[in-house]
């Protein structure tokens, strides 16, 4: 499931961009891509802001970026589609959610299992 109803506007290329980023305006809803545990919460991480990582098992990891507001704590469950954050802007002040997709540690292109092509 796609986690904010925004335009992508840059695309995953596994180098400089380990994920796509989407397009929105502060406060919008951020939801949970699908069911899991919440293993991180925090901003620890440079350049990725408040950060949201959820655990969906399979070696299976999503990370949500640049949230103005966490609304999930670590250990806690998500279902699909759960409002975890809002929206808040990447560092250049830009409104945005930067969302990656990580097998087995490793990104991968988040398209595919947003459209259903992939599970």
């Amino acid at each position: 499931m796609r986690p904010s109803n925004g335009a992508t506007v840059a695309k995953f290329d596994g180098k400089g961009s380990k994920g796509i980023d989407i397009a929105g305006k502060p406060g919008d809803p951020v939801v949970a891509s699908a069911a899991g545990k919440v293993v991180y919460v925090g901003d620890e991480l440079r350049n990725y802001g408040n950060l949201i990582i959820v655990d969906h098992g399979n070696n299976y990891l999503t990370a949500y970026a640049y949230a103005q507001v966490v609304l999930v704590q670590e250990k806690q469950n998500v279902t699909q589609g759960q409002k975890i954050a809002e929206m808040g802007k990447n560092p250049a002040g830009t409104p945005m959610l930067h969302f990656e997709i990580r097998k087995q540690g490793v990104a991968v292109d988040p398209e595919p299992y947003l459209s259903g092509k992939l599970r």
